[in-house]
């Protein structure tokens, strides 16, 4: 059975690792297997950590960094830092306060948060916790008008930014929840959508191609999307070059390099390396975004440095927020934020801005140093 949270934070957390080692004494097993699992096999869930620890920096020397910083301007609003809550859903499974404890740590601590679709708490109520700018990560509901009311929701309740979700019209099999018996309880109930209905199909016809993907959006979808709102809209789950540039024609504000957490596509390549390639195809048009095994401050320099304007991060600060709620998930971003400062000064780095692929030892750098 799970603990209850703490109210004082350990001595002992001092990094992100630390909060995943004390999260699964608050969270119950089965909750605690839809949160770490991934589909299929979890290669990709594995491959997204490993993809930027092996990335090496390539520190300068004797730089003046004297009175640097993280701040970093998104979408209109400056943020002291540059990590973004990520959408996790029916975020109350892990904490009685779900989502409302994470929007204001992500507030209090200078920076930004993305509200999912399938929280369980609606959308307005989290904008009366929030101390930041909030995004409204958006799921396509299966047709237009159904969408738009969401949207027009966002909109009316103060959301700064829609982040429509493109990764993930099929979900991938989740063995390890499927084996754990998961089911979302009453109490974390995802409560500002219904479930989609889907069509009745005849013998021989397929689940995926003919009852999911008649309801999923595509490009003309975004395209008529961007014209009818007023917020930018960023798209999460784009790994391709070629959907880069095509995110750009549709109206697309921004890009999110996402797998989305190795969790729904199992053989999808880390994002680590999509990044680049994404980053070169926008050629600064737009920002980019990146999340997916994001779990140090270096690997936010390695992010940067390959041309994210920001990260996101999901699973740790899920953790934080088992381990000790609001104050919790505070404190995690501060970890995050220190660890990103040294980094920082130690490459010789004094603003976001400074850091560049000179800062990474690739085999390009090294044979051109």
């Amino acid at each position: 059975m799970a603990q209850s949270p703490l109210t004082v934070i350990p001595p002992d957390i001092v990094c992100a690792a630390d909060y995943e080692r004390y999260a699964q004494r608050y969270i119950e097993a089965s909750a605690w297997a839809y949160l770490q699992g991934g589909a299929a096999d979890e290669m990709t869930l594995a491959t997204n950590c490993d993809a930027w620890a092996s990335l090496k920096l390539w520190p300068r020397m004797l730089a003046d960094v004297a009175h640097g910083h993280t701040r970093c301007n998104l979408f209109g609003d400056e943020l002291a830092h540059p990590i973004i809550l990520a959408p996790v859903a029916t975020q109350r499974l892990f904490h009685p306060e779900g989502e409302l404890a994470s929007v204001l740590a992500a507030g209090v601590m200078g920076g930004a948060a993305v509200v999912s679709t399938q929280a369980s708490v609606t959308l307005e109520e989290v904008t009366k916790q929030a101390h930041g700018p909030l995004w409204f990560q958006l799921y396509w509901q299966g047709g237009r008008d159904a969408t738009l009311a969401l949207v027009k929701r966002a909109e009316a309740a103060g959301y700064r930014a829609l982040v429509l979700t493109v990764d993930a019209p099929v979900s991938g099999v989740r063995n390890r929840e499927q084996r754990a018996g998961f089911s979302v309880p009453s109490s974390a109930a995802q409560v500002n959508v219904k479930m989609l209905t889907l069509p009745v199909l005849q013998q021989g016809m397929s689940t995926v191609f003919d009852g999911l993907m008649p309801l999923a959006p595509q490009w003309h979808d975004v395209e008529w999307l961007a014209k009818q709102t007023h917020l930018p809209i960023i798209l999460k789950g784009v790994l391709h070059p070629k959907d880069a540039r095509l995110a750009i024609e549709a109206g697309a504000a921004g890009i999110v390099v996402s797998n989305h957490g190795g969790r729904v596509l199992d053989s999808a390549l880390p994002t680590l390396d999509a990044l680049a390639g994404v980053v070169l195809a926008v050629d600064g048009a737009i920002p980019v975004l990146v999340d997916g095994g994001i779990r140090r401050g270096t690997d936010i320099v390695k992010a940067i440095a390959l041309g994210a304007s920001a990260v996101m991060i999901g699973r740790p600060y899920v953790h934080a927020l088992a381990t000790a709620g609001a104050l919790g998930v505070a404190h995690l971003i501060r970890l995050l934020r220190e660890e990103l400062e040294v980094a920082m000064a130690l490459t010789g780095c004094k603003t976001l801005e400074c850091i560049s692929s000179e800062y990474l030892h690739t085999a390009a750098n090294f044979n051109g140093a």
